[in-house]
């Protein structure tokens, strides 16, 4: 199909033309003498040698000119020293510039030769005696000094050696030249004179230089000391890095040039043993920062000082996961890896009421948002409540507990932990009703059964009062979980008993302000005695929310024992929070002592039970990390503050106390930084070490079952494509490890201190347990996914090994004539109606007859729940037969494997590629040639993808066309971006049109072949033609994959079957990868709407981001986040393309990985700024992105705000679902907006006000005529209750613009009825037939701020606020969306849909 590009021209140096210009390529090879051209790197060789040599004899000839030199100089400055120059030589220099010239030229040229010549003359006339003569003398002083001159003429003669005197002329002579201006003297005294001056600018540089330098370093070595350092006095120096490599995203104006020294000088360090002390991270942060300018250094110490910070509350925070994630060991019963949700968060409820109101202000409250999910907030809540309280009727409903369940829990719990120094603990057995309610309010309850629960509180008093007494008996020194003690158990009991007697008015009060009266208390909390040692207390009961009998007797409901942490003896202390006072204590009566051994014979028998039940157990994998395989740093804070399996805090555990009011005294605080860092964050790796057994595969699963032997290596290789399971998926029934410390953490915030943090600790422990049943269910659920995950990768394997060309298909006839001989025919009804079950879910199979991984799956299942038996024996039975019916050779299995990888390439690059296309196009072409040349002989190949679009330009010519988008490099010039039309030659039209693979084994005989290179002569236009269509999820055609053997001059080049099918699983594999492109593409254009959205609602927010989850590079490395958009609060949004963010890059931002690895909402402070994570999760509950919504200096954010907030995520959730939703091959497209309807797609960019749209029209269907009777009490409303008014009218009846039927107040309330109701539940804004006047609209409500409506506190002026406002929104972009011609033909129906049959 295309021509062969010319050869590339080498690429270096350019080389000498040796033997002359013309030198030919024989001459050369003629000179040589041999047969072998000579390679031109050798004509270079010689080259080099010699400027080698040349150099480095001018080099030696210079360092011997400058030796003699220097050794010159060496040699005048010693005659200096022994004969100083004649300072009469200086009477020469003088400012007289007329005589300049004649001085120089008597000093340079006469001087030097006349003066010595003089000086003989004088000493010859005085040897002779000249002067002193009376007589004339034959001496001729003229015939001398000429004779002189001429012996020691300058030119000839040899000089000698000047004088003192001659040597100052020497000197004042090159002076004077100095200031004779054009003389090279006077240009090289004046360089010198520049070069000083400089050299003193540099020295006076370097001087200020080096005191900067040691004033930053000081500066560093002092902020190293705000840092939390470990036993040795150092920090991680991966730490170090984080801070420096988040300088540049924080700062706000940093210049191009600092971030690529930033990004040039970091190494990346991977582990936190790696460590620096101060002088080592002084040297390390300076030689970062010297090219800084001040300001810059002044906003890097000041970043340095927030990670600091940051880092120790990131210490603090670890402590506490640690604490937490112990608490979580010692809950678990049946070690099974989860916990019961609605329990924890009843606990949290029933903590953070018993806590006082100064209290309450630190924890997140347990009844609103992030504790709870927004999706089980109701809708009418969220959108019309005005009040703090988020209650949920549907979390209330999970968290009560049944009659039947109260009942089983009144019984005997099972206790797993053993051993004297450990208790159990209680759990939340239920919801009780709100004091004073009728028999209505409370569901029905007769008041019978009421007299019957206070009957049974008149006994838990009494067993209350024994608790006491025997713990006044008890003198057991009691220790915090430091290790200090707190109380001794007899002294501190009657000091508290005296202390209370004297403040029970005082307590009184509290209580009032605590509980006012109970009337807000929707559950009780029972707790049965499992006493476990002698000096053990039976639990009391609390009972919230039942009636008091009398007024008199009410200080003696609620009995709450008061005791720090892990405290034995302590009761009643002042400082305690406490639900009520008890004045007086008695003995324990023998019925308390009888049942207390009746308990304590029934838990050995539980505790034998237990054993007895640990086959159990055994079904699932142990738990990986036990409490004894936490590594324990001795003498570190989390050694000494977190051991909370110790002896000492865990036999109190089951009388630990009720929450304190008092604030916690300065000795307590103390003990949180006393105490050196151990150098390690112990719950780094939470969601690698610890994780549910449902998310677990047991290694030797599948070397125990001898009948898929052969199945073996194919799982083995579908685990290592598998992700790693460090993202918990989120249940609202259970909390695994990571989700649990998350979700206490959260609550917890970020201004408790670490005594409050083990009150709570101790509660919870209390007061959680499990019953047999519970466990067991546990047990069997935990089972049933593991062995669904067991199934899922059998399923997989044999799929695999059926699918032996990795065509990623399997014919669903074939299958299904193999399994009719399935217990030699005996099935056959059963197998109809299983396959008539696959039909109705996957209604495409009819028509294409083609089983994709997920539907064979779903095949075998149907079938197993069909067949009688066990169903999970069936499967296995099923997969046996399927095995033995199909023969793999090892030839064979390597062929698959290898073909498997190439594939399993291809939606890497997708997931990898941040959204852009071209990896996924290489990765394709990559894969094609790759398998050509491994298992097709070597073909030379050419492939090209084209897409179909939709033809504007020429509608004779079709209404559509297909753009080859990508080719082989050899091919682009001429294919890439052509266009074939249905009226052209071709048979690519014929396969998108049936759906089916077109091959065409001689082009050169077919006749109907379009050539795009028209440069090849028709006689070599040989080869086979491939064309493959593009299917998306639901078998629509979008484009076609075309491959030719033109380019190869072999005589057999015929596409054979085996190749042809993995092409086609190519053509798949591409497929899948496009959509998640599209995929991604739908998110982002989501995302903006509702990041615009939240702008024009939320000015108090700093910025929001959003980052999607990308697979990692190995097991490690699991997955990366890579930020995609973001918007700041001046409303500027901007779509990244930065490389994405290791988590071992990015440890002080950790928080965001933990938002992905809980699937949790998370709250924290990062570089003192407020930011809340939100996690994005797909459609099993796993973390596929996340918000980071920066909410700036402010821990919360203004009342309405926060609940636009909520909404915003609530909606992006149910968008971010339904484009999920569209990829699915089971799931059909719904659509409700009349546009959908006629273009059979949905457009990502009105998905956000669709779903705004349908959670409206939820709440709006509650309503009733009455709900507006607040509204039509207003003789005269205000001004924006009558124009939100006006505009919903006006959406309707446009024609009433000005009328008196909206103008007027008393006859526009009269269209505040259920009529109205109704037709806003069913108003198409997008309807060809209505006509939205947005212009009219925006005159009404343009002046309603978003503020002014939430402090009307009107829920129906909320809600149609609201509704107009997305009415409008979906009106304006559906009609610019809709009109819009896209350019390609998305898939799936997302952008523009064509279905051709």
């Amino acid at each position: 199909m295309a021509v062969q590009p010319s050869a590339a021209q080498t690429a270096g140096l350019q080389h000498p033309e040796l033997g002359g210009e013309n030198m030919t390529a024989t001459e050369m090879k003629r000179k040589q003498g041999n047969d072998e051209l000579p390679c031109l790197s050798i004509y270079a060789l010689w080259k080099e040698c010699f400027y080698k040599k040349v150099q480095q004899r001018c080099l030696s000839l210079q360092e011997r000119k400058v030796k003699m030199v220097r050794e010159q100089k060496v040699k005048e400055e010693k005659v200096n020293k022994r004969e100083p120059c004649d300072l009469l030589s200086r009477e020469w220099l003088n400012n007289e510039k007329v005589s300049l010239d004649t001085r120089i030229y008597l000093l340079e040229k006469l001087l030097p030769t006349l003066i010595p010549g003089i000086e003989k003359l004088l000493m010859e006339a005085e040897r002779k005696n000249v002067l002193a003569a009376e007589e004339p003398t034959q001496f001729n002083p003229f015939i001398f000094l000429g004779e002189y001159l001429i012996r020691h003429n300058p030119q000839y003669g040899i000089p000698t050696k000047p004088d003192p005197y001659l040597r100052g002329l020497k000197v004042v002579t090159e002076e004077l030249k100095s200031e004779m201006a054009g003389t090279a003297s006077e240009r090289l005294a004046r360089m010198k004179a520049e070069a000083n001056v400089k050299h003193k600018e540099r020295e006076e540089l370097e001087n200020m230089k080096s005191r900067v330098k040691l004033m930053r370093k000081e500066a560093l070595a002092i902020q190293f000391k705000e840092w939390t350092v470990d036993v040795s006095g150092r920090i991680p120096i991966a730490l170090v890095q984080s801070a420096l490599r988040t300088f540049a995203d924080v700062i706000a104006s940093t210049a191009t040039d600092v971030r690529k020294i930033c990004d040039l000088k970091l190494e990346v360090v991977d582990t936190l043993e790696k460590k620096v002390n101060i002088d080592e991270f002084t040297e390390y942060v300076h030689f970062y920062t010297e090219h800084f300018p001040d300001d810059m250094f002044q906003e890097m110490l000041k970043h340095l000082c927030q990670c600091a910070d940051d880092f120790g509350e990131a210490v603090r925070h670890d402590m506490w996961r640690q604490m937490f994630t112990f608490l979580f060991i010692d809950c678990d019963y049946a070690k099974v890896g989860l916990l019961n949700r609605p329990k924890i968060l009843a606990l949290l409820i029933d903590f953070y009421k018993r806590s006082p109101v100064s209290a309450q202000g630190g924890f997140c409250n347990p009844r609103q948002w992030p504790i709870i999910e927004l999706q089980e907030i109701k809708p009418a809540h969220l959108w019309g409540g005005f009040d703090d309280q988020e209650v949920c009727e549907e979390l209330n409903e999970k968290l009560i507990l049944s009659q039947t369940e109260r009942e089983i829990l009144a019984g005997p719990v099972a206790d797993d932990r053993q051993g004297s120094n450990v208790m159990r603990t209680s759990v939340t057995e239920g919801l009780s009703e709100q004091n004073g309610m009728s028999e209505a309010e409370t569901g029905g309850i007769p008041k019978g059964e009421n007299q019957a629960a206070e009957s049974n509180d008149a006994k838990v008093r009494e067993e209350d009062e024994d608790a006491v007494s025997e713990l006044e008996s008890t003198d057991l020194e009691v220790r915090d979980l430091d290790g200090d003690t707190i109380v001794t158990g007899k002294s501190a009991f009657h000091e508290d008993i005296e202390t209370e007697g004297q403040t029970a008015s005082a307590s009184a009060v509290s209580q009032s302000e605590v509980f006012p009266a109970s009337a807000s208390t929707e559950y009780s909390l029972s707790r049965d005695g499992e006493p476990g040692s002698e000096n053990q207390v039976e639990e009391e009961e609390f009972s919230l929310g039942r009636e008091p009998d009398t007024e008199k007797n009410g200080e003696e409901d609620y009995p709450v024992s008061d005791r720090e942490p892990g405290s034995e003896g302590q009761v009643g202390q002042q400082e305690n929070w406490t639900a009520e006072t008890t004045n007086a204590t008695s003995e324990p009566t023998p019925e308390a002592t009888a049942m207390a051994s009746e308990d304590r014979a029934l838990a050995d028998r539980d505790v034998i039970g237990s054993k007895e039940d640990a086959p159990v157990a055994e079904v699932v994998k142990e738990t990986p990390a036990r409490k004894e395989s936490v590594p324990k740093q001795h003498g570190s804070q989390i050694g000494q503050q977190a051991r909370l399996q110790d002896g000492n805090l865990l036999q109190d555990q089951g009388e630990g106390p009720a929450p304190t009011d008092r604030q916690d005294s300065p000795a307590e605080d103390s003990q949180e930084v006393e105490v050196p860092w151990s150098g390690d964050f112990l719950t780094r790796d939470l969601s690698s070490r610890f994780s549910s057994y449902a998310e677990r595969i047991p290694e030797d699963w599948k070397c125990e079952d001898t009948r898929f032997a052969d199945l073996r290596p194919i799982m083995a290789e579908i685990q290592n494509c598998w992700a790693s399971h460090t993202r918990s998926v989120f249940d609202e029934s259970s909390l695994n490890v990571p989700q649990f410390v998350q979700l206490m953490e959260t609550f917890v915030g970020e201004e408790v201190s670490l005594p409050t943090v083990k009150k709570l600790i101790v509660f919870i422990k209390r007061e959680y347990k499990q019953t047999e049943e519970e466990k067991m269910k546990q047990l069997e659920k935990v089972h049933h996914s593991s062995r669904l995950a067991q199934q899922k990768l059998l399923l997989e394997a044999l799929f695999e090994k059926w699918d032996n060309n990795a065509s990623g298909f399997l014919d669903l006839e074939e299958v299904d004539a193999v399994l009719s001989t399935f217990k030699e025919g005996m099935e056959k009804e059963t197998l109809r109606k299983a396959k008539k079950r696959l039909c109705s879910r996957y209604p495409q199979l009819s028509r294409v007859g083609k089983l994709s991984p997920k539907a064979f799956q779903t095949f075998l299942e149907l079938l197993a729940s069909e067949l009688s038996g066990n169903e999970d024996e069936a499967i296995d039975n099923l997969v046996e037969f399927l095995n033995t019916s199909v023969e793999q050779s090892h030839t064979g299995f390597l062929q698959s494997s290898a073909r498997r990888k190439w594939l399993h390439n291809i939606q890497q690059a997708a997931e990898t590629s941040g959204g852009s296309i071209e990896p996924i196009y290489k990765a394709v072409f990559k894969a094609l040639s790759q398998d050509a040349e491994a298992h097709g002989d070597n073909k030379k190949i050419s492939a090209y993808i084209a897409l179909l679009e939709e033809n504007q330009l020429t509608p004779e010519q079709g209404q559509i066309l297909l753009r080859y988008v990508a080719c082989t490099a050899d091919d682009a010039p001429y294919v890439l971006n052509q266009t074939l039309h249905r009226d052209m030659k071709g048979v690519s039209f014929v396969a998108v049109e049936e759906g089916k693979p077109i091959h065409v084994p001689r082009v050169q005989l077919h006749g109907n072949i379009h050539f795009w290179n028209h440069d090849r002569p028709v006689e070599k236009r040989k080869g086979s033609f491939l064309v493959l269509p593009l299917h998306d999820a639901h078998w629509r055609v979008f484009g076609i994959l075309g491959l030719d053997t033109l380019r190869d001059q072999c005589e057999t080049t015929i596409f054979l079957t085996h190749e042809i099918s993995f092409y086609q699983g190519v053509s798949y594999a591409f497929s899948k990868a496009y959509h998640h492109i599209c995929t991604l593409e739908n998110v982002l254009q989501m995302t903006g709407n509702a990041l615009d959205w939240l702008y024009t609602r939320a000015p108090s927010i700093h910025s929001v981001t959003m980052y999607l989850v990308e697979p990692g590079k190995d097991k490690a490395q699991n997955y990366t986040l890579r930020k995609m958009i973001s918007i700041d609060n001046t409303g500027q949004k901007e779509i990244h393309s930065s490389p994405v963010l290791l988590r071992k890059e990015n440890l002080l931002r950790d928080y965001l990985y933990k938002c992905i690895d809980s699937s949790g909402v998370i709250h924290t402070s990062v570089y003192r700024e407020y930011h809340i994570a939100v996690p994005l999760r797909d459609l099993s509950g796993q973390a596929l992105g996340l918000f980071d919504i920066n909410i700036g200096h402010n821990q919360k954010l203004p009342p309405p705000e926060h609940k636009d907030l909520q909404k915003m995520l609530k909606i992006s959730q149910a968008a971010f679902s339904e484009i999920l939703k569209t990829a699915l091959e089971e799931t059909e497209p719904t659509y409700v907006l009349e546009p959908e309807h006629e273009a059979n797609l949905r457009h990502a960019g009105i998905l956000f006000h669709w779903c705004m749209l349908q959670d409206l029209r939820e709440c709006v269907c509650k309503f009733s005529a009455e709900s507006f009777a607040d509204i039509k009490s207003h003789v005269e409303p205000p001004a924006l209750v009558h124009s939100i008014v006006k505009a919903v009218l006006l959406l309707f009846h446009p024609d009433w613009k000005g009328s008196e039927e909206i103008e007027n107040w008393s006859q526009c309330k009269l269209k505040l009825d259920d009529n109205l109701i109704q037709e806003i539940y069913c108003f198409e804004p997008t309807a060809e037939s209505v006509q939205v006047q947005a212009e009219l609209l925006l005159d009404c409500i343009a002046g309603v701020s978003r503020a002014a409506v939430w402090e009307h506190g009107s829920a129906p002026i909320e809600y149609l606020y609201h509704w107009v406002q997305t009415c409008l929104a979906l009106a304006g972009s559906t009609r610019s969306t809709y009109s819009k011609k896209k350019t390609f033909l998305a898939p799936s129906g997302i952008e523009f849909q064509c279905t051709t049959k």
